[in-house]
């Protein structure tokens, strides 16, 4: 079928939005395709109807679960076979997209890259014809880019080891490096990266320096401005959005907080009410917006800077998907430096815990499983950071990851075992009662260590994982899992030197610190610059363009200069005194350092959870204070 007579059958269009023929010609012709479309553009499009006029399956990687759903639901309305594999399935919906797959009754498949880390699911996929390989969001592959993700990086190899026919990686924020980084990765023409412009002109960019103290007033002023909702608000902190939300309602304007430390019950009240025009403003961290499809948005102001540019680029370009006017404002002050360059350096693990973690995945043997939950408490390292860590092993060419299970299950009898195993055979009934035999017992539940389990019946883990849940599945027991655990293997040929391995890591943790540092600078830089917004924007985006004539700097409402800034950024007598106060404690959690800043920042960890001291007095004391500042202090 010719690509525009199924754009018009299938999707009810009769043209094609710019770039989207270009993509869809080039992967027809079976070559690899990196598309570069502004938010908004079209990107799904590229895939979907490929997928419609080629034999085989087309995968598709997508981090956003409400993005797959959306999606699969509206492909389903126009009679696609598509399907996607989450979270949230339960293990009946599970099998049942197995046994379609099997059978080649899908056109679309969409999975997390979580799930192609699976060993036993990469096999049932290498048995499966794959003429497209997609990736949504590819700039998290890339270490340079904005919003770098640890399972993108396998994603590659991944593709390579299913024989995809081709691969298309679509994104709408990649610098021209974080472009070239892609298409290397995925073996991609630089010809066949299609590009339609990062250029939003019906967006107008204003910048309006202005010290802390004034901020909330300003913002109040914004939000008065004819055509100022529905809107989002921005800031870095959940206890802002909700600070700021409260501000906003005080003043008489309608809005919401959200933020991922709310209950996801109240988070979908928030996001439904947003959709449906009943909250006409959302303050809210970067947790807001990922997958919100809502085109009549006519104004995003930051409220804190953004953390990169393309942050900046991506949360603005949420406004005016419509075509229709909107602003975009940016309330610019150089407090906000500290907190966010404080989160950066706070993140980086220390070499000792680096070398620590690397002895311990070194000496596990040939195949061994990790829970990143235990390492991340045993070392004092974020859980993500943890995973970086191990991904990039993996990417060092020392492990490989089999996949996921879990430790153990907890079980609560709906009914008594002898009702629950009355209709069972006799082989599965006297398999629960032993099996039920070598639980522990609970008040209400009652928790199982598959291996434990397995080891005093003689029997293989998936073995009684299948049986207790068979028995959930019943309808008899309600069964939750416990102890996520990740599986690896020693990749042969590879490092084996802790020392040599540990020092990778340190470097390339320092890299990734020092580019998270200069995208920052490079926020300072647009604001502090005083020219053309959007050219600036164009620029770092690798884009030649005209002054819009239109923004904030352009109209001469914003001429450049140092931001304002009211904090102190130097530490004082008093503050000196306070690292050494909390030196003397001689707390556990507080051992190193880097851990004796972190507490001071205000920046948790899981030792500091864990004791309590996020609760302490000192705890944030110096979050004013550059987190440099405050280590060098540590470490005299």
């Amino acid at each position: 079928m010719d690509p525009r007579e199924a754009l018009r059958r299938h999707f009810g269009h009769d043209d094609f939005r710019p770039g989207q023929e270009a993509a869809v010609s080039r992967l027809l012709s079976g070559r690899s395709v990196l598309a570069l479309f502004p938010t908004g553009a079209g990107k799904s499009l590229c895939y979907q109807l490929p997928a419609l006029l080629l034999e085989g399956l087309t995968l598709v990687v997508s981090p956003l679960i409400a993005l797959m759903k959306d999606q699969v639901e509206s492909l389903h309305a126009r009679g696609v076979a598509a399907a996607r594999l989450d979270s949230t399935l339960e293990r009946d919906e599970l099998e049942s997209v197995h046994r379609r797959l099997e059978a080649g009754e899908l056109r679309l498949l969409y999975v997390s890259p979580e799930r192609l880390a699976n060993e036993a699911f990469r096999r049932r996929l290498q048995r499966c014809r794959i003429d497209l390989f997609a990736v949504d969001e590819a700039h998290c592959l890339s270490e340079w880019g904005h919003n770098f993700r640890p399972d993108y990086l396998r994603l590659p190899a991944v593709a390579r080891s299913l024989r995809a026919g081709r691969v298309l990686a679509l994104t709408a924020t990649a610098t021209p490096r974080v472009a070239a980084d892609i298409r290397e990765r995925f073996g991609i023409a630089p010809g066949d990266q299609v590009q339609t412009g990062f250029s939003r002109p019906n967006l107008r960019y204003r910048v309006h320096p202005c010290p802390e103290a004034e901020r909330d007033a300003r913002l109040v002023a914004l939000m008065r401005e004819n055509g100022a909702s529905p809107a989002i608000v921005y800031t870095t902190r959940q206890e802002t959005a909700e600070r700021v939300a409260g501000v906003l309602r005080r003043s008489g304007l309608a809005a919401r907080a959200y933020h991922a430390g709310m209950r996801d019950d109240h988070r979908a009240e928030v996001q439904d009410g947003f959709m449906s025009g009943a909250v006409p403003a959302v303050v809210a961290t970067i947790a807001f917006g990922m997958g919100v499809d809502k085109a009549d948005i006519r104004r995003v102001v930051h409220y804190n800077l953004p953390k990169s540019l393309e942050n900046f680029a991506q949360e603005s370009g949420r406004a005016g998907r419509d075509g229709a006017a909107a602003t975009c404002d940016l309330l610019a002050c150089a407090d906000d430096l500290t907190v966010l360059e404080n989160f950066v350096y706070g993140d980086t693990p220390s070499p000792a815990a680096l070398k620590s973690l690397v002895e311990h995945v070194l000496l596990q043997g040939e195949r061994f499983s990790v829970s990143r939950y235990e390492l991340s408490q045993s070392r004092d390292i974020r859980q993500t950071v943890v995973e970086t860590a191990l991904t990039y092993l993996e990417l060092d060419g020392i492990v490989e990851a089999t996949g996921a299970h879990h430790a153990g299950s907890e079980v609560r009898l709906l009914r008594s075992l002898d009702e629950a195993l009355a209709g069972a055979s006799p082989e599965c009934a006297s398999l629960l009662r032993r099996l039920f035999e070598t639980g522990r017992r609970g008040r209400v539940w009652q928790r199982f260590d598959h291996a434990e389990s397995a080891a005093a019946l003689g029997l293989g883990e998936m073995e009684v994982r299948r049986a207790l849940e068979d028995l959930a599945a019943q309808g008899d027991a309600v069964l939750r899992r416990w102890g996520l655990r990740h599986g690896y293997r020693l990749v042969p040929g590879g490092e084996r030197s802790v020392a040599v391995a540990a020092a990778r890591l340190a470097e390339r943790f320092a890299d990734r610190e020092a580019g998270e540092i200069a995208r920052l600078r490079s926020v300072v830089d647009l604001c502090e610059g005083g020219a053309c917004i959007p050219q600036q924007l164009l620029d770092y985006f690798g884009e030649e363009s005209p002054a819009c004539g239109r923004c904030g700097a352009c109209l001469g409402e914003h001429r450049g200069g140092a931001l304002p800034a009211t904090r102190r950024s130097r530490l004082t007598l008093d503050d000196a005194a306070l690292v050494s106060q909390a030196k003397s404690w001689n707390e556990p959690a507080l051992r190193t350092p880097r851990q004796l800043a972190r507490f001071l920042c205000g920046l948790s960890s899981p030792a500091t959870v864990r004791s309590g001291l996020v609760r302490n007095d000192l705890f944030g004391a110096l979050a004013e204070i550059p987190f440099l500042e405050v280590l060098g202090q540590a470490e005299a």
